[in-house]
């Protein structure tokens, strides 16, 4: 699959489709029923834009390399047989399970939250397949197609700020159609940025796995439903606090086989 890894593919160009390819889902999220107040998470309609990042993916590969070329793209979902180390489990299933409850307790200590109940193991199981499903739109693109060609022009932890950046600002007008506040959106762009920082390194000490990053991208998404009241305790100004502190540690450690 080197064609698909070049560094001669333009990253602008699959940006800008994914964006154009995204404006249909964020006309509907303002037209289109306000799925917020149908179901008990706030999850607007224009979240259906997750497969783009697939999409504009599959449609530049097929220009260049047809069919045979976007089989191999999506050949990336379930590639976990890259991930030699099996350490790297303990990040990609647990670090944002911890964030989370770390978050919730601070929570809970400082301002006092009820104790809503959380959702049943049932209800878990399907949000978690319900959000692989939206993992694989979101990472055959960001982990599987952009990342490796950014990487090899501008370094990796450039590649990821520019992909962090861009994966923010692609979720802005979901947030604000799921009525979140400036300040919350603020946030957690800002902690998008550095999450993706950390899904760059732990994706490259994974063996560039784009498995790795889909099962990470689904417990980022379903770690907030871990912890009572549907995730409505989810802070995400703790959030970016603790990714801030996680990135810091990764660069002063510098793990320069994986590196940042």
């Amino acid at each position: 699959m080197n064609n698909i890894t070049s560094s001669k593919k333009q990253p602008i160009t699959y940006f800008l489709l994914v964006f154009g390819l995204s404006i249909p889902f964020w006309i509907l999220g303002f037209f289109g029923p306000d799925t917020t107040k149908i179901f008990p998470i706030k999850l607007p309609i224009s979240a259906l834009m997750t497969f783009c990042p697939i999409i504009a993916a599959a449609l530049l590969v097929y220009k260049k390399e047809k069919m045979q070329g976007v089989k191999q793209l999506l050949k990336q979902s379930f590639d976990f047989k890259k991930i030699k180390d099996k350490k790297w489990f303990v990040p990609i299933v647990f670090l944002l399970p911890l964030i989370a409850l770390l978050s919730y307790w601070y929570l809970k200590f400082t301002v006092g939250l009820s104790a809503d109940p959380a959702l049943s193991l049932l209800t878990i199981c399907i949000f978690f397949i319900a959000y692989f499903i939206g993992a694989i739109g979101e990472e055959i693109g960001w982990s599987g197609y952009a990342i490796k060609p950014l990487q090899h022009r501008y370094g990796v932890l450039k590649a990821s700020i520019i992909i962090g950046i861009i994966w923010a600002i692609w979720h802005i007008i979901p947030y604000y159609q799921a009525h979140q506040t400036t300040n919350w959106i603020f946030w957690q762009c800002i902690g998008t940025v550095f999450l993706r920082i950390v899904m760059v390194w732990i994706f490259n000490g994974a063996g560039k796995s784009v498995f790795s990053m889909i099962l990470f991208h689904t417990m980022i998404n379903i770690s907030p439903y871990l912890i009572p009241n549907y995730g409505g305790n989810y802070n995400p100004f703790i959030f970016c606090m603790l990714l801030m502190f996680i990135v810091a540690v990764i660069i002063f450690f510098g793990i320069k086989k994986h590196n940042l």
